[in-house]
């Protein structure tokens, strides 16, 4: 039986290290979405070779994640498999992307039978385009942020630093009250996640953006270089009541952090219909698909 554990901040080196074998543009191959989000999926990890073994769940719920690394992908497949066996539970495989897809089927010839899950699918955008926001498809967002900066005349744009990380924590707790995250239990493990992110803001390789009027936060957000072509945002918030303020921090941050890559990949919907409506509005470059993989 594999001995799997909890990510930990000390893990990042060698977890990094990993995922740069694989290059992979999918959300869930980046430390800081394991890290932050570890508790809310049961996530834990483990080494094999070169390559990172990933689990989410427990007992009958647990699903493996292709592995990334380099090496022979057969051989920690097989292992994988063998571990789902001692531990009694049916083996699949969660959050293929086509390319891993592809392979897998390479590797295990009519092994497998895939169920494409469309909640889980990443939402890809060209760099250029969320920064220049051209084009008819996207007159409505030049139009806020326009409107954004003829009204408040006094906002400002800054760099997020751990110096900013207490106004940062006040800003969240508006904004949750606002939301009533109490009453959502995605919105609570949201900001669980949000609150490890600050707490190891330092320490992750993230970078933030922060959206003040008249000197007041409204707006912050944090991402990271995903791949060799790709930035990812794990977190963007605003204040829903300022005008502007959400499509203002996305351009204003992607300008400063993601200038030399081509893509954003803005994670998932997780299935929200509002948070889907808000991301196909953008107009993604194309949608990375998603499929589990179970054994026949």
């Amino acid at each position: 039986m594999i001995d799997f554990k909890q990510v930990t901040i000390s893990d990042k080196i060698w977890i990094d290290e990993l995922l740069r074998y694989s290059d992979y543009r999918g959300a869930e191959y980046c430390f800081t979405t394991l890290f932050i989000w570890d508790e809310s999926y049961l996530s834990r990890c483990a080494r094999y070779k070169d390559f990172l073994l990933l689990k989410s769940g427990s007992g009958e719920e647990t699903r493996y994640l292709y592995p990334a690394g380099r090496g022979d992908r057969r051989e920690v497949i097989e292992l994988l498999m063998q571990d789902a066996d001692e531990r009694g539970n049916s083996f699949s495989l969660i959050s293929l992307t086509p390319q891993t897809k592809a392979e897998l089927e390479e590797l295990f010839p009519g092994t497998f039978n895939f169920k494409v899950v469309r909640n889980n699918f990443d939402y890809i955008y060209e760099t250029e385009k969320l920064i220049s926001l051209s084009g008819k498809k996207l007159q409505s967002k030049r139009n806020h942020i326009n409107y954004f900066k003829d009204f408040f005349k006094g906002w400002s744009y800054e760099e997020l630093t751990e110096d900013t990380i207490d106004e940062i924590i006040g800003f969240n707790e508006e904004w949750c009250k606002e939301a009533d995250c109490g009453k959502s239990q995605s919105l609570c493990l949201e900001s669980a996640a949000v609150s490890k992110c600050l707490a190891n803001f330092g320490k992750l390789s993230v970078k933030g953006g922060v959206l003040r009027i008249d000197g007041k936060i409204v707006a912050y957000t944090i991402g990271e270089q995903l791949n060799s072509d790709t930035f990812i945002i794990h977190i963007e918030k605003a204040f829903a009541s300022i005008r502007g303020a959400y499509p203002m921090i996305n351009r204003e941050f992607a300008q400063r952090e993601a200038i030399g890559l081509k893509y954003i990949n803005r994670e998932d919907d997780a299935g929200d219909e509002g948070l889907r409506k808000a991301k196909e509005s953008y107009h993604p470059a194309f949608m990375l698909e998603k499929f589990n993989a179970f054994i026949k």
